[in-house]
């Protein structure tokens, strides 16, 4: 296979990613913005279902020290393409790319903890109906 589709597929995972923590961002702003301006979709029961998995994946893997595996295929698909990868988690590498802001582990676990708190106390204050 051309290594030039090694990056096609490494691009695209880092597409998929970057809209998953859009979605996870994103879908609590929206819950809470709906919540006062009484939007019914925000309390789908299957979107809030998958908002909560998706943070509760990231807070399981940041506490497990486990790095997430979309971040791992798409270093190992770089490699492959002869590129160089990152190593440190997405959000880390991309903090770091966009904003120049490093912090240890334990700042990234702090944050993704409280995050997944709110994402769960919203489950509590905006009901999600079936």
């Amino acid at each position: 296979m051309d290594t030039s589709w090694f990056l096609v597929f490494a691009d695209a995972l880092l597409i998929l990613h970057t809209m998953l923590v859009a979605f996870v961002i994103l879908g609590l702003v929206a819950t809470f913005t709906g919540h006062f301006l009484q939007w019914r979709w925000v309390r789908n029961f299957w979107f809030r279902l998958s908002h909560l998995a998706v943070i509760a994946v990231v807070v399981l893997q940041s506490w497990l020290g486990v790095l997430c595996p979309l971040t791992s295929w798409e270093m190992a698909l770089r490699a492959k393409a002869g590129e160089a990868g990152y190593e440190d988690s997405f959000i880390q590498h991309w903090l770091q790319s966009i904003l120049y802001y490093s912090a240890p582990d334990w700042v990234f676990i702090v944050a993704y903890t409280v995050f997944g708190a709110l994402v769960l106390a919203s489950w509590f204050v905006v009901r999600p109906e079936r």
